[in-house]
């Protein structure tokens, strides 16, 4: 043994090997500190959401302006200063950071290229995102981050689960971890950053926090709550526990998550169980990242399933899910190699799109009234052919009849991408107890502990997962080492 009553000891241990962890890994080396990351997946499944998303982060033009936006996205949720600070600073930071690291930078010229919060006071400070390469998705962030942490000489464990937070007197000194050759105690003279993912993989979490009963996965299984779980055991506050983002989804033969992305032709409308609209389609084909425009405020969409009513049109104007090609993105398109068919023919065999000639016909098949279905799409055409609806609003331009036969029923069920809450956290990236305290040694950054208390913006969470793991390696590295961020002695 190393320290009494450890097995191993570094300077930092970081547990997660996704954005934040491999952040807070390479910022924790470059200020001096001997760091090793655990993780708990194999390494062909590893990274957790970063694996899987699209990988860009936001560019932050101005980060005073920044400070006005994030707090007119967090809206009735408010921030304290010092994390709002931390966080314009920081996500300033991150495409000078990663060029640094050796990575090809650029602009996404598809994707994001101005705010989704347009009218949201500060967005003027959002000057598009992004990317390696330019590109999203297809791992290519991960793929970087992982080179750049092995390049670096950094050990990542796989098939290490971390299953308990050592303390001294309060102080988180280290952490117990297992592998296929039992457990082991490893040591953290600087602190442990937890950098774990959210938990849209844990169904009772999910029940508990968000109350969205019935969904799927847009993102990773193994996003389970270890990092929350690991916090609370030793005290931790938690905040804005019931945010996240859910966009429109269809649930797959195996119970994994297409993405249903309304791009093409505009011959649809939504209607409940009982066979009516209720919401403006529009603001839901262009979601803001799990938000959508109700009523003058802003509120998470979709919360529960409903129905995807179409016509012949909206069928063969292209794949009601993105293809790889368009948007190589979630966990089961790449991971699971699924695929959606081009002109939706291989899914309507499949049972998930289900046909009939007639309205009434459709409405039977699902089992409402089909004059109450035939009333609902009666009115919908009639504002298309006025070019205006009174009912909810919808988007002129997005006016699209349900007329030509046959017509076509989708169930959509909420796709769930990403939790946002976990412990709390101050500026610095240190997790705080219930009285708003430090617990000295330990931070999270990343999806285990979002910034964002309500709205965000797209490339938002990867730019808060680099950010704040650089803050955290930074700072779990000076307590080790006694040198201050900057290069000042403690």
């Amino acid at each position: 043994m190393g320290v009494a009553g450890f097995d191993e000891e570094f300077d930092v241990v970081v547990v997660g090997s996704g954005a934040a962890g491999s952040a807070a890994a390479l910022a924790a080396q470059r200020a001096g500190a001997a760091v090793l990351v655990v993780e708990k997946c194999d390494e062909d499944v590893a990274g957790g959401n970063t694996r899987v998303s699209g990988g860009g982060w936001w560019v932050n033009a101005d980060p005073q302006r920044a400070r006005t936006f994030l707090r007119s996205l967090c809206g009735p949720f408010p921030l304290p200063d010092d994390v709002v600070d931390a966080w314009a600073d920081e996500t300033a930071a991150n495409s000078q950071w990663m060029k640094e690291l050796g990575a090809d930078v650029a602009l996404s010229a598809e994707y994001h290229t101005e705010p989704e919060y347009l009218g949201e006071e500060g967005s003027d400070c959002y000057a598009g995102m992004d990317a390696i390469g330019g590109r999203l998705g297809n791992s290519l962030l991960f793929d970087f981050l992982r080179k750049a942490v092995a390049e670096s000489g950094i050990e990542i464990r796989y098939a290490t689960p971390a299953g308990e937070l050592i303390t001294d007197d309060g102080i988180v000194t280290g952490v117990v971890v297992g592998s296929g050759s039992g457990s082991r105690r490893i040591a953290a003279r600087g602190g442990v950053v937890l950098a774990t993912g959210g938990f849209a993989g844990n169904p009772q979490m999910v029940h508990d926090y968000l109350r969205v009963h019935d969904h799927v996965l847009w993102g990773s299984p193994a996003s389970t709550g270890d990092g929350h779980h690991l916090a609370q055991s030793v005290g931790a506050d938690l905040w804005h526990m019931d945010n996240m983002a859910t966009i429109t989804g269809v649930r797959g033969d195996d119970g994994s998550g297409h993405y249903l992305a309304l791009w093409g032709a505009h011959n649809y409308l939504f209607v409940s169980e009982e066979g009516r609209r209720f919401v403006d389609e529009s603001a839901v084909a262009y979601p803001n990242h799990g938000h959508i425009r109700r009523d003058g405020a802003w509120e998470l969409f979709p919360l529960r399933p409903f129905r995807l009513v179409f016509d012949e049109r909206m069928r063969t104007a292209g794949p009601l899910s993105p293809t790889a090609d368009v948007l190589p993105v979630g966990w089961n398109l790449l991971m699971n190699g699924s695929r959606w068919s081009a002109d939706n023919s291989a899914e309507i065999d499949r049972g998930w799109i289900r046909r009939a000639e007639s309205i009434a016909e459709l409405a039977q098949i699902m089992d409402i009234d089909p004059a109450t279905l035939e009333r609902t799409v009666t009115l919908y055409n009639e504002a298309c052919a006025a070019g205006r609806d009174d009912h909810f609003g919808r988007n002129p331009d997005m006016l699209g009849a349900v007329s030509e036969a046959p017509f076509y029923v989708l169930d959509v069920v909420p796709l769930l991408g990403w939790s946002n809450g976990g412990p709390r956290r101050d500026g610095r990236s240190r997790v705080l107890d219930t009285r708003g305290e430090a617990i000295d040694g330990l931070y999270a950054a990343g999806e285990v502990s979002s910034t964002y208390s309500w709205c965000k913006d797209g490339g938002f969470h990867i730019a808060d997962a680099l950010a704040f793991g650089r803050v955290a390696g930074r700072d779990a590295a000076a307590r080790a080492t006694g040198v201050e961020p900057g290069g000042a002695s403690r």
